[in-house]
């Protein structure tokens, strides 16, 4: 038996972020990031429309990017005190995670960090409050997945939270917020995105209700990213539909191990954090040539590049389309071909070396490991790393 969870109801298209005047509470807390949203006037949109719909609003700002444990114990403390009906978690992926962590800690006081990292571990929700995650960005698609990424900056580890339960009960996926993205974040987001819908497509948790949707996304994204970098509008709002097709692909099928690596890589160095969204786009391609070793990954590659509108003469011909394809795609996006050139080289070659049998032994470790088409060794992860810290290609 497989389950295919999704939330309650999703709000689509221009204007939807209106829908919130119908909602039916007595409190809502607002959890946002940086600024954005209050300074292209959204934040204010959505308090109106709350306070239209007879709600008392509290505002719980400045989550920082990749959320701290810090930030969500501080955020549940304040929903303990106001006491809220409804969590409404808006911008990107970040206020929205922290905000479902949060969620659990306001509900369950007593439960610790260490419990919500176990996955598919959370208490039963919506005791006290229900959820609605509004996306600004296009590519976590949070608003739709049972996930959530909180890091611990004192261990340098980013951890995925999952568990069915955190899955909102509403998404309100306008495209309004998305065309406010500056073109850097575009391009991230958006490779993000497709690296949900290929890992989805390939895990070992596939199915016909999760296919359709990755396969759909993956020529959405093809076809519509690079316009929306390019400042193409109508693209960018497609590629926010396109985003939340494929959480909802990857929330029921799961990932793989481009995202252990990304997750275990993100915050761990001390020149910088890694981008989630970049290091995924850096790190498909080699995983790609590492998964079609089994057999049946590498059919589904080739699926994936007939889709995209490739053409080869063989499965592994494919593969390599596919590959090519890839590392194109994030050449037009200004995206990096390997971990020695993101950010004018910040991440310190002895500093990688150092740390890469702790990073491979996390990454193996990660939640999203398990649903890998192919599970590595630690010496494999260690040379799939090294392979993206140089740029190389790899055949093992």
């Amino acid at each position: 038996m497989a389950r295919f969870t999704l939330p309650r109801d999703l709000y689509h298209g221009k204007g939807s972020i209106d829908e919130l005047k119908n909602f039916k509470g007595k409190k809502a807390i607002v959890v946002v990031g940086g600024g954005s949203m209050r300074r292209f006037g959204f934040l204010d949109r959505v308090v109106d429309n709350l306070k239209e719909a007879g709600m008392e609003v509290s505002l719980f700002e400045n989550v920082e990017p990749d959320p701290s444990v810090e930030t969500v114990m501080r955020g549940a403390k304040a929903m303990q005190e106001f006491e809220p009906d409804w969590i409404v978690a808006m911008g990107g992926g970040s206020p929205i995670d922290a905000a479902k962590a949060m969620w659990a800690f306001y509900e369950y006081p007593e439960v610790t960090f260490e419990d919500l990292i176990v996955p598919f571990n959370f208490p039963e929700l919506r005791q006290k409050a229900h959820f609605c995650a509004i996306p600004s960005t296009s590519g976590t698609a949070t608003e739709v997945t049972a996930f959530a990424v909180i890091t611990d900056y004192e261990k340098g580890i980013k951890y995925p939270m999952a568990d069915f339960n955190i899955t909102p009960d509403v998404a309100i996926v306008d495209p309004d917020l998305a065309e406010k993205m500056p073109q850097k974040l575009t391009a991230h987001t958006g490779m993000d995105a497709m690296t949900h819908a290929i890992e989805a497509y390939v895990s070992t948790l596939n199915c016909n209700y999760t296919d359709g949707l990755a396969l759909h996304a993956i020529k959405m994204v093809h076809d519509d990213l690079k316009q929306s970098y390019d400042g193409d509008m109508d693209a960018r709002d497609r590629m926010h539909d396109a985003q939340c097709l494929a959480g909802m692909a990857f929330s029921n099928a799961l990932l793989g191990i481009v995202h252990s690596m990304a997750h275990k890589t993100g915050a761990v160095y001390s020149g910088g954090h890694i981008v989630h969204g970049c290091a995924n786009a850096m790190y498909l391609p080699r995983v790609i040539q590492f998964n079609a070793k089994d057999e049946t990954a590498a059919k589904r590659y080739e699926t994936i590049a007939k889709h995209m509108g490739l053409t080869a003469d063989s499965t592994v011909a494919y593969v390599d389309a596919l590959v090519k394809e890839i590392k194109a795609m994030n050449a037009s996006l200004n995206i990096p071909d390997a971990i020695k050139d993101y950010e004018g080289g910040i991440i310190d070659e002895t500093e990688f070396m150092d740390k890469l049998s702790k990073v491979a032994e996390l990454a193996i470790g990660d939640a999203c490991t398990g649903s890998n088409p192919r599970i590595p060794t630690q010496d494999e992860m260690e040379k799939l790393l090294k392979a993206c810290y140089y740029g190389e290609d790899i055949d093992f």
